[in-house]
């Protein structure tokens, strides 16, 4: 289980005070709203110092729109799931405070982020900027190794057959990296609605909030608090179950 987002070592960075008060002095730092979309650009690298903040993704629709008949869009209880390569958005993660993060275009895909909570702050910064804290930099990379371990995880839970082991899959490895205590386990301290698991797990709103029904029965997952998503016990050991 990693440690919460609220606590000193969820942020990887020595040297965090003195880039937070340099940056609010270069104003490069900036205060969002839940939902309110974050201006990025390719070849910056930004700094989550409070909040949540949101990555989703979509591909432009550069086919004629006529569905592909040999791409199989059914789960495995025979519901349709989404199908990629349409221009929905997918949830792709959070970036929780402490962390960095950078928005690479890659036509045909547009990536965005947004505040998930209230009064999420982002800074921003040139990654020259960091000729001036070589210490910081490894630590930037370091982060952003970490990241791209969770993602190979990630992607090796999607490439689970069963629509509701990708669904508890998925949520086991947000709360383990996310999550915070409770008395029965842990809690994923944002919300996440129906159709963002749903587009993140390659399925739909209907079939996650059946499936979840299923977890709940089954006691692998509990609602905590205000509809907040929880596991019981070691995430670990529940992604094992």
């Amino acid at each position: 289980m990693q440690s919460s987002p609220s606590s000193d070592n969820a942020r990887p960075f020595l040297t965090w005070q003195r880039i937070t008060d340099w940056a609010h002095a270069h104003y490069r730092a900036r205060m969002f709203n839940k939902d309110e979309r974050i201006p990025t650009r390719s070849g910056l690298l930004y700094l989550v110092e409070r909040g949540a903040v949101r990555l989703v993704g979509s591909a432009q629709d550069v086919s004629s729109g006529e569905p592909d008949p040999d791409f199989d869009v059914s789960d495995d209880d025979g519901s349709a799931s989404l199908a990629l390569g349409l221009s929905e958005e997918a949830f792709l993660g959070f970036v929780g405070a402490g962390q960095p993060f950078e928005i690479v275009a890659q036509s045909p895909f547009v990536l965005q982020s947004f505040a998930h909570i209230d009064q999420t702050t982002v800074i921003w910064l040139y990654w020259s900027d960091l000729d001036n804290w070589p210490h910081f930099r490894r630590e930037v990379l370091d982060a952003f190794r970490y990241q791209h371990q969770r993602k190979l995880l990630w992607l090796s839970t999607l490439g689970q057959r069963r629509t509701i082991d990708r669904l508890l899959g998925f949520l086991t490895l947000l709360i383990e990296e996310f999550g915070e205590p409770y008395e029965a386990g842990y809690y994923l301290p944002w919300s996440l609605t129906h159709a963002q698991i749903g587009s993140a797990i390659g399925s739909t709103r209907v079939t996650v909030t059946r499936l979840m029904g299923k977890l709940r029965q089954r006691k692998l997952i509990h609602i905590y608090k205000d509809g907040l998503i929880a596991i019981p016990g070691d995430p670990l050991l529940a992604r094992e179950a």
